[in-house]
């Protein structure tokens, strides 16, 4: 019996995709939580065999979450998701560990693939996600981007002030306090030599690494 976890802040998409496994031969749903800090928890409880693990949720996110479960539990397989059509995601993610990324909106026989071949121990990239990520190496190779320099969680707020995220919402998803969103976009600024959020965007578009929206 392959045990799956699913994690997802929308209680929609978590739903949906344990619908979809529910009458899945040999697949068991051990568990639906919302966020990176229960994904770890839970996983520590269950020692699922794949994680569907949302890569933007509040607190350490999806990234962080994959880095900490993949510490504890090595055999354990993580399946990024995510509704973003972002290009520096995927590769942090695969670099953390995952074994898998695929986009919220594929279909559920793409989804029923992506966690067979990972739990045969092999690597699953939605078609759409590794031309975008061959693009997008391309690009950064080419033009140097520098949001590639981004700490993970300088990232997460990078992206969300792409999505004119105000401070006290950033402050709000990361649960953390709006004094600590300012102390990361000062770093972010620095580490990019820019002095704006609209500045951020115009690198954002240029380098074509962050999802917008």
């Amino acid at each position: 019996m392959l045990k799956v976890l699913i994690v997802d802040d929308h209680d929609v998409v978590s739903q949906g995709i344990s619908l979809v496994l529910q009458d899945v031969k040999n697949v068991e749903v051990v568990g639906v939580v919302h966020s990176g800090e229960e994904a770890i928890a839970t996983s520590r409880a269950t020692t699922p065999d794949i994680v569907l693990m949302d890569v933007h949720m509040p607190g350490i996110g999806g990234l962080g979450a994959t880095k900490e479960i993949k510490r504890i539990l090595p055999k354990t397989k993580v399946i990024a998701l995510t509704a973003l059509d972002d290009n520096l995601y995927p590769v942090k993610l695969l670099e953390a560990g995952a074994s898998g990324y695929v986009t919220k909106g594929t279909n559920s026989s793409e989804l029923l693939d992506a966690i067979s071949m990972v739990a045969k121990g092999e690597h699953y990239i939605s078609k759409d996600i590794a031309q975008r990520m061959a693009l997008s190496k391309f690009s950064i190779d080419e033009q140097g981007s520098p949001l590639g320099e981004l700490s993970d969680r300088e990232l997460q707020v990078a992206q969300m002030i792409v999505d004119c995220k105000k401070s006290s919402e950033i402050a709000e998803h990361l649960n953390v306090s709006p004094k600590t969103v300012s102390t990361y976009k000062t770093r972010i600024f620095t580490k990019l030599n820019i002095d704006s959020d609209v500045e951020l965007i115009h690198l954002a578009v240029r380098y074509s690494v962050l999802g917008m929206g």
